[in-house]
């Protein structure tokens, strides 16, 4: 185990294969890289699970038309079928209004006090400030941080300036860093490219079979 598994395992407090890890995003296709950080992230701390919740409103994606929520669950849940520490929720896709996160894990601790374990990737972390309550947020849950090729990775001092006395709720995970986005997946599949080892076989026959990503407004920034 890294010794930053083991700073995460005392961060919680209890015993880590208790702790739930939760992933959220648009999930707009979810894809392989999605999978392999969450399974790093359950391997690495001994996490007893990782619930995938797909995104119903985004805030942060106003700008651009997104998949229906049912096409994006679906994907979600064909991506991760045949592995039983991964689950999927619909709680975000079922709440109105926007995805906020800190709503999320508000509600997860409302009905199960287990400690939870939030896995986002470095882009979203620098983000972090600017975030909805990302004070109760690191309350709330510790932060499972995941690399990204291409993005440089936060300053020793970066939560210390931006949210004073929250770095002990943060964990760097070691890897992996993989280089794939889902508004680089949208483009090639609005082409005709292929999208076979990118994402799950089940989630490029459920693109195929429903059409998705060939309106051209669905292929701009994730």
């Amino acid at each position: 185990m890294s010794d930053a598994a083991a700073d995460l395992r005392a961060d919680l407090h209890a015993d880590p294969r208790g702790a739930r890890g939760i992933f959220g995003g648009t999930f707009d296709p979810i894809h392989v890289a999605h999978l392999a950080v969450a399974e790093a992230a359950r391997d690495e701390l001994g996490l007893a699970s990782v619930t995938f919740i797909p995104a119903g409103r985004p805030p942060h994606k106003d700008d651009r038309v997104i998949s229906p929520a049912a096409d994006r669950f679906a994907m979600v849940e064909a991506a991760i079928a045949g592995n039983p520490a991964f689950g999927v929720s619909r709680m975000e896709i079922d709440r109105a209004g926007p995805s906020w996160t800190v709503d999320t894990l508000a509600a997860l601790r409302a009905v199960d006090p287990t400690p939870l374990a939030l896995i986002i990737a470095m882009d979203s972390f620098l983000d972090l400030p600017s975030w909805h309550e990302p004070r109760r947020v690191l309350e709330l849950a510790t932060l499972v941080v995941a690399p990204r090729d291409g993005v440089p990775d936060a300053p020793a001092d970066f939560l210390e300036r931006h949210l004073p006395g929250a770095a002990g709720r943060v964990l760097l995970l070691d890897g992996p860093r993989l280089r794939l986005s889902a508004s680089e997946l949208r483009a090639w599949a609005a082409a005709g490219r292929s999208l076979r080892y990118l994402v799950p076989d089940a989630v490029r026959a459920y693109i195929d079979d429903h059409a998705l990503y060939q309106d051209p407004r669905r292929t701009e920034s994730s």
